[in-house]
């Protein structure tokens, strides 16, 4: 078998994108998934040179694994539900602080084919973006819902795509 990616040209050639500019911009990038299961990490570490920007990555899918590993508050949890804006904040903040990278970008979202909720469709995914150096009281959070239409796969694919735009530098 040779093959140059295991994953969709979209992906890894963004995911090639995010390597060069950060690598470029001296960025350190860390990522915090959990719908995504560790898709984001896995395109960035498909790219060859691809330890000079990436550091860490936390798949952190349970509640449980968001407290232990991210420092997540319990609390935030139990408030907001694992699928927040408030969560994916304390998630990329959680990793921000624990690999020393200079951005972090975290996820968390209902890829169904269950799970999903009237607030909370299958489809729903929230990001969050923290920046070294950041006053983290300044949440920087998205919320996308991708549609309760699509597959799984297809969620968890636009979940990589927008993790991995929010990871490009800003253009100066």
């Amino acid at each position: 078998m040779n093959m140059e990616t295991i994953l969709p040209a979209e992906i890894a050639e963004l995911a090639a994108r995010v390597v060069a500019e950060n690598k470029a911009a001296g960025r350190m990038v860390a990522i915090a998934e959990s719908c995504t299961g560790g898709l984001v990490a896995a395109a960035i570490t498909e790219v060859p040179g691809s330890s000079a920007v990436l550091g860490y990555g936390f798949v952190t899918y349970s509640n449980d694994a968001k407290i232990k590993l991210l420092g997540v508050n319990e609390d935030i949890i139990d408030a907001f539900g694992a699928v927040s804006v408030g969560v994916a904040w304390a998630m990329a903040q959680g990793a921000l602080k624990k690999s020393g990278a200079d951005i972090a970008v975290a996820i968390s979202g209902v890829a169904g084919p269950d799970g999903g909720s009237a607030s909370k469709p299958i489809g729903t995914v929230v990001f969050a973006v923290a920046v070294k150096g950041q006053n983290p009281e300044e949440v920087v959070g998205d919320h996308k819902s991708f549609g309760s239409d699509k597959s799984r796969a297809d969620i968890r694919a636009f979940a990589t795509l927008h993790a991995l735009e929010l990871l490009l530098p800003p253009v100066p």
